[in-house]
């Protein structure tokens, strides 16, 4: 379980780091709010930031394997955010920036919330994993409301019409 957390929730947080600092080559905080501007999300400048940081404490939370069903409901409302807004007009695969890896993100978020972290993690060392009993349907319950949080708070704008 702890590699498994390490290789999702790693790669995870480097996807919100490029976000959120430019990290890796990526676009940071400036970048991906004219990217939230493009796609509609108003005010961007905070869209850009819960997400970035969504992306990126999600994935830490999974790779300490810390707060129960928490790191993977974000996980999981991000990608259900990025795969209705950016990816699925494009199809399943990413190679044509489609929802693949949307999707294989939110299993492994499933994954987890429904075996736990296991014994290799802050929730194991502090007890808590003994007091979350239903993981699952709380991590659908909160990605599914942080996601439609996130859709319902943002202005989406109309394209304009060429």
């Amino acid at each position: 379980m702890l590699a498994s957390r390490a290789a999702v929730g790693l790669a995870m947080a480097a996807h919100g780091a490029q976000k959120t600092h430019g990290a890796f080559e990526g676009p940071g905080l400036q970048g991906t709010a004219q990217m939230m501007t493009s796609l509609g999300f108003e005010p961007s400048e905070q869209m850009a930031t819960v997400a970035s940081y969504n992306e990126l404490i999600s994935g830490l939370l999974l790779v300490l394997g810390l707060g129960g069903p928490i790191g993977p409901a974000a996980m999981m409302s991000g990608m259900l955010v990025a795969g209705k807004s950016v990816h699925a007009k494009n199809g399943f695969f990413s190679a044509k920036n489609g929802v693949e890896l949307n999707v294989i993100y939110s299993a492994a978020a499933l994954a987890f919330a429904s075996a736990g972290f296991g014994a290799f993690s802050l929730d194991r060392v502090l007890g808590l994993d003994r007091k979350l009993r239903h993981p699952v349907v709380t991590a659908l319950a909160l990605g599914g409301a942080m996601a439609g949080a996130m859709m319902a708070l943002s202005r989406r704008q109309q394209p304009a019409q060429a």
